[in-house]
């Protein structure tokens, strides 16, 4: 049976689906230097977004017959030169929708809330300060009834919208291959009943001119999104969030938005300098920041590995 490598890690349900089906599995990781000398002996390679894959190592690979992504974007892949040696490029666009929308409605709620600093606060000065910190953070501010904007409205900008509109919001998407979506809302299995909504796209102008937070779900576009000239359109006190990818803001636009206080706040979970962050950014008392984390959920993380599993199963014609 082929060789698969794993590069960046698997759940272990979809391991073992595959060794269950008869692939020889490596989890054990090669470095990126290495793999023009180790590549070449697989027929998959699977990875994250640590792992890249570009037109050089491919043309090294003459066996490589798949190559997958665990995740969503694929801008660490040549995806058009490996579809053009006849290799099957994929990824998992459904696995982690509901993860990522969730992880950006946990910054807005940070935020709204001041969790982010009452969080670095308390247990250092909770004891002492309990009626100052009280006093600062209780200007908070209530979701409901606000309007959000969303960059990007394919699977995970649909799953921010689907949060949204579960508790009021008003949403205004923004994507130029997209005119309108049909948002299912599915209550509980215990409650029963479902409720659909049609949500046309708007133009970005209209967008940051009337939104009160933006979430932006876009691949990388080698340029940032929302620059200075973008954010001179937005609302005073707007909210941005970004779990896409870094560079679709421009930082330095972001900490001097901040600084004027045309945005108000903003949670990072990705970065320009990945793993290294810049550390006014990090510290920022208005940023809400994780590493990285809007698909690592363990829900996420096993859909993520059977759904690569079952791609390769269908492709080398291989029954579970």
């Amino acid at each position: 049976m082929p060789k698969i490598l794993v590069n960046d890690g698997m759940h272990s349900e979809g391991q073992q689906m595959l060794e269950a089906a008869g692939f020889e599995v490596h989890t054990e990781k090669i470095a990126q230097a290495d793999l023009p000398a180790e590549l070449p002996n697989f027929e998959v390679v699977l990875v994250r977004s640590a792992t890249k894959i570009r037109k050089e190592l491919i043309d090294q690979c003459p066996n490589l017959k798949m190559i997958g992504r665990g995740g969503v974007g694929m801008d660490n892949i040549d995806v058009d030169y490996g579809r053009s040696k006849g290799i099957e490029v994929f990824n998992t666009p459904a696995a982690s929708s509901q993860a990522v929308a969730e992880l950006a409605f946990g910054h807005f709620f940070s935020l709204a809330r001041f969790l982010h600093r009452a969080n670095r606060e308390m247990p250092t000065g909770g004891h002492t300060e309990f009626k100052q910190l009280k006093k600062s953070y209780s200007k908070g501010f209530q979701l409901r009834g606000r309007s959000i904007g969303i960059i990007g409205f394919g699977r995970i900008g649909q799953e921010t919208a689907r949060i949204a509109l579960g508790m009021g919001m008003r949403v205004l998407p923004v994507d130029p291959y997209v005119k309108s979506q049909t948002i299912d809302l599915q209550l509980h299995a215990d409650m029963g009943g479902s409720l659909s909504v049609e949500v046309p796209t708007v133009p970005m102008a209209d967008m940051l001119a009337q939104a009160d937070m933006i979430s932006l779900h876009v691949p990388s576009m080698g340029k940032p999104l929302l620059g200075a000239e973008e954010m001179a359109q937005m609302k005073d006190g707007v909210i941005l969030v970004n779990t896409a990818r870094g560079g679709s803001i421009d930082e330095d636009a972001l900490l001097a938005a901040l600084e004027s206080g045309k945005v108000g706040a903003a949670g990072l979970d990705v970065f320009e300098n990945e793993p290294t962050p810049r550390t006014d950014l990090l510290n920022h008392p208005r940023i809400s920041v994780t590493p990285h984390i809007g698909a690592s959920t363990q829900e996420a993380q096993r859909n993520i590995g059977l759904e690569l599993a079952q791609k390769i199963m269908n492709f080398y014609q291989v029954k579970a």
